[in-house]
């Protein structure tokens, strides 16, 4: 990485460069002291934030609610009083002051946050020029759930997809998917993506409740200011700093989870944060956090059968009536064969006799397979620790050294079920910041431990017991020698399977977890020795960028630039990601800029905001994303009109991956793949191209005509000894289905391979915001968004003969269905659909503050896809993955007496059919993997304990309703009853 380093220390000279243009002169000093009270109370108020309006200068009151604050400016300046729940006052001065006194009153009127979020500039919330939802400290604290994470799936039209306890997926506006990359997550301005994965990992890696200060979220497209991937949103989660939130602070938080589903349905959970800042003067701060967590997780417990086979169904299939039994989260049992081709390679193998052919049941059957719970590590656990260096070079500018560490064990849903043991992910961050302008440099190091993917290995177990190559055979002769001695079909297809399975490894026993081990020790895909589970990955993101406001330097608008320029550094050991021709893994270097400009006429009732974004990545054109809004202010209400674009770079794995598993090889969609595996010359064709054409040989094969000129072919070579008579029938058999391929040859259709392009999106939004009476707080929108190039993959299946290099003939066009003799490649890559697809929602909320601090509000949401009839014609699946309506109600109190206060929050969404990667192709294309609709209730009670300022709190999540799950094949979640203690050696 010399080039990384090179570009670093150009990073370091140019933050000098800049401290050194931007360094103000020191005038002589300024003293302002006083005291900080309650204006109702009268009681003092410990923690108050006073800033020099325009500077990074700072302090807040002490444990008195004294403060003293030396500025290095000539007055006049503005200080700003602020304090989460109180009304800002900002308070000029003339000159030093030993008695400034102020009082602050609390906050009576909804919706006076300020956010950045939206345009990066400071703005209220109500004036916006996009949808935007904020959680404050308060609501952080007063949340009904038992963590600060779990509370954003109450924001408007947020969905969760939720794969464990510690791994959490957020989305908005439709695209839902486990591990989503259509939404990007910041955390205090460092991507949380994991570098090889490509996706936010949740809050395994991120900040302490303790330690946040603020969630903002933007639904829908945000690519004009945030680049990449931001396509269907961001999250941004802000963390206190240590000049303005000092102090120990301290939780302890245990509790229940029970779950009828699991192995043990209650168990218990433990949770433990502490921080600790201090402003060692009004130059230097640090702060320090560390949160650990242990639970025996929640469990994937959905054993219904998605085979579709045997004429079974999802709610009807099981063990004992469907031989070819796939439970959604039982693995290894996906491996199936269909019986009549085995009993066929048999007599051929003169293994079994021909006559027993009319024994055996032209149906498929699967191997035996294990339960989630036996297989993946569910005692979860999780270690983050930061640490941060704040230094104040002079009045205007701000140095900080930052770094998150987060390891721990927990589960994800991908292709697979993944088992993330002693997963780590670190991130470390450099940045200079000032009022109107920041550069950043940071570096994300993802480490992923003894991870192992779950189906893998539950086939791999089977390998290693005995391979499917004995296994399916002695099923079938077993089958065939039952059926010989009078047994019925199902009696039969017990014993067999009794007899196959003689001798196979029990979950929990020394050779079970010896050959768990071995599996899970290898690298995917496997070697000589075996399948391999083991997901390998050290991959890195190293990450520049920078922002200027030219508030100061241009009057007659706001103008804020900006760039960024990041590298991808792929490391996977050669095990998922392709090599180049020098056997190294690739790097992925993107840049980007944008400018923004903002300006208010008629009478500054009318903000008309402009932007302009572009971004290179050197795989891909291009991309420019425009965005333009408006906003209406008449008093308390607030009307807005945006038109946005975002797009996508498709992820590194859909990039660079080459990993052969099980039911296919895995490639990118980059050209340099389609080379490499002889694509052009040798093309692949669609899975529903070759299943069409092996519907018409299977149909062909009952032809009068082709069986009569079969048996004379073969009759002619017997007569010619050729063939003895003893292999006639197989003969007759194999002859038959290579005239059937050559009969129907000609429906094959090879797939024209196109160039791979980056998502887009166009979103058109207006909305409303405001204030009615001073107590309600309306907010509501619409949008419409249209998709091109959407990034989906598909299935190729290749003839892997020799004679295959220039496509099937008729003699191997059987290769493609699986029954020739050179045998089939199949490959799934990412390609980018011809269809448009066009989605449209609204939201609104409403908060309501009732007499006596009572507040009662909901938000109901609404997203579907507008032309689904005419994306369905081509068969194309769009993993939507989203409910159409689904609304939240929520009714608190802060202070119901002294100190006690409570919040309720009931959340529903209706069903919908989830389509991935992880569902059986036959059960996605049928719209069959529903997710059901649920309602949860969640409640909490707080007591603040003063004499100890300690906040006791207990409450309950999904009280007093079944599990639920909120993906497909994802973990069933129960209910959380948890009790925390919370000490704040500032808390007032």
């Amino acid at each position: 990485m010399s080039n990384f380093t090179f570009k670093i220390r150009g990073s370091v000279f140019l933050m000098t460069l800049l401290v050194s243009l931007t360094a103000a002169n020191v005038f002589g000093q300024t003293t302002i002291s006083g005291t900080l009270t309650d204006a109702d109370t009268k009681e003092t108020l410990v923690g108050v934030n006073i800033l020099v309006k325009g500077k990074v200068i700072g302090t807040i009151s002490d444990l008195s609610g004294k403060y003293s604050l030396n500025v290095n400016q000539e007055p006049p300046f503005t200080l700003v009083f602020s304090m989460i729940g109180y009304t800002p006052q900002e308070v000029e001065i003339n000159g030093s002051q030993s008695n400034l006194n102020i009082q602050l009153a609390e906050t009576t009127i909804l919706g006076q946050e300020v956010v950045v979020s939206a345009s990066r500039v400071e703005e209220s919330v109500l004036q916006s020029p996009v949808s935007v939802e904020k959680m404050d400290i308060i609501a952080i604290r007063d949340a009904p759930q038992a963590s600060f994470y779990d509370a954003i799936n109450n924001l408007k039209g947020v969905e969760m997809s939720t794969q464990s306890l510690l791994f959490k997926s957020f989305n908005t506006r439709g695209f839902n998917a486990n591990g989503n990359v259509r939404t990007v997550q910041l955390i205090d301005g460092m991507d949380n993506q994991a570098p090889g994965l490509n996706f936010s990992i949740g809050n395994i890696v991120g900040i302490s409740e303790l330690d946040l200060e603020s969630v903002e979220l933007l639904p829908g497209a945000s690519s004009a200011l945030y680049g990449p991937n931001a396509i269907n949103g961001i999250l941004l989660m802000n963390s206190k700093s240590p000049f303005l939130y000092q102090g120990l602070s301290a939780s302890v938080k245990t509790g229940i989870m029970n779950e009828s589903g699991r192995s043990q349905a209650a168990t218990g959970f433990y949770n433990f944060s502490a921080r600790y800042a201090k402003a060692i003067s009004d130059k230097f701060a640090f702060k320090v956090n560390m949160e650990y967590l242990k639970a025996d997780d929640w469990q994937a417990n959905d054993f219904r059968d998605q085979s579709l086979l045997n004429g079974s169904t999802i709610e009807s299939g099981n063990t004992q009536n469907n031989p070819a039994y796939n439970g959604v989260n039982i693995y290894g049992d996906e491996t199936n064969v269909n019986m009549l081709s085995v009993a066929q390679s048999m007599v051929q193998a003169g293994v079994l006799p021909s006559a027993a052919l009319g024994l055996i049941p032209n149906s498929a059957v699967s191997r035996t397979g294990y339960m989630e719970r036996d297989i993946a590590d569910y005692g979860t656990k999780s270690v983050k620790l930061n640490a941060a260096l704040h230094y104040r070079i002079n009045d205007n500018i701000e140095a900080v050294l930052q770094g998150n560490l987060g390891f721990g064990t927990t589960v994800y849903t991908g292709a697979d079920r993944y088992s993330l043991k002693d997963f780590m992910m670190g991130q470390y961050k450099a940045e200079l910041r000032a009022s109107n302008w920041y550069v950043r440099a940071y570096t994300t190091q993802e480490r992923s431990g003894d991870a192992f993917a779950v189906g893998t290995a539950a086939q791999g177990i089977n390998e290693a017991w005995k391979a499917s190559t004995q296994w399916f055979p002695e099923y079938v002769g077993a089958y065939a020698n039952a059926i010989g001695q009078g047994a019925d079909s199902n009696t039969a297809h017990g014993l067999a399977r009794q007899f196959a399975d003689q001798g196979r490894y029990i979950p929990g026993s020394p050779e079970f977890q010896n050959a768990l081990n071995g599996v899970t020790s290898r690298p995917i895909p496997g070697d000589q020795n075996g399948v391999g589970a083991k997901f390998v990955d050290s991959s890195n993101l190293y990450h520049f960028e920078g922002s200027y406001n030219f508030a100061e330097q241009i009057k007659f608008a706001e103008v804020v630039v900006g760039a960024n320029y990041r590298i991808y550094d792929l490391n996977s050991n050669g095990t998922i990601f392709a090599l180049d021709e020098n056997g190294d893994e690739y790097n992925i270097k993107e840049f980007g800029g944008y400018i923004q400009g903002s300006k208010k006429f008629i009478n500054d009732q009318f903000k008309l905001t402009a932007s302009a974004r572009y971004d290179k990545n050197e795989n891909f054109a291009g991309q420019w994303s425009p965005r333009i809004s408006g906003v209406f202010t008449e008093g308390n209400h607030n009307f807005r009109a945006s038109y946005q674009t975002g797009f996508r770079i498709p992820t590194n794995q859909d990039q660079y991956i080459d990993l052969n598993t099980p039911q296919a090889r895995l490639i990118g969609g980059l050209p340099f793949f389609t080379n490499r595996y002889n694509l052009n010359a040798n093309p692949g064709y669609t899975l529903a191209n070759v299943t069409s054409y092996g519907g018409a040989v299977q149909q062909s094969t009952q032809d009068p005509a082709i069986q009569q000129q079969a048996v004379a072919i073969v009759t002619q070579q017997v007569e010619a000894g050729i063939i003895p008579p003893s292999g006639a029938q197989a003969a007759i058999v194999q002859t038959v289905g290579f005239l059937s391929a050559a009969a129907n040859i000609a429906q094959l259709q090879p797939y024209e391979i196109k160039e791979f392009k980056p998502e887009r999106v166009k979103s058109f939004e207006v909305g409303y915001k405001g204030i009615w009476g001073n107590k309600l707080l309306v907010d509501a929108y619409a949008y419409f968004n249209r998709f091109e190039n959407f990034n989906g993959s598909q299935v190729l299946i290749q003839d892997a003969s020799d004679s295959g290099l220039a496509g099937p003939n008729p003699l191997t066009g059987l290769n493609l269905i699986g029954a020739g003799p050179g045998g089939r490649n199949v490959f799934s890559m990412p390609v980018n659909r011809t269809e448009i697809i066009k989605s449209w929602g609204w939201a609104a909320s409403m908060d309501y503050k009732l007499p006596k601090g009572y507040t009662v509000g909901g938000n109901v949401s609404f997203n579907t896809l507008s032309n689904l009839d005419e994306l369905a014609e081509t068969g194309f699946q769009p993993s939507f993955n989203t409910p159409e309506y689904r609304y939240v109600l929520n009714f608190a109190n802060r202070e119901v007496v002294d100190n006690l206060g409570f919040a309720v929050a009931y959340r529903w969404q209706g069903e919908f059919a989830w389509q991935s990667s992880f569902v059986n192709p036959s059960v996605s294309s049928q719209q069959l993997s529903v997710v059901p609709a649920y309602g949860t209730l969640d409640a909490q009670v707080s007591y603040k304990i003063k004499s100890m300022k300690s906040i006791l709190k207990i409450g309950g999540s999904n009280l007093f309703s079944k599990g639920y799950t909120q993906a497909w094949g994802n973990p069933t979640i129960g209910t959380t009853y948890f009790v925390s203690l919370t000490f704040d050696e500032f808390l007032n």
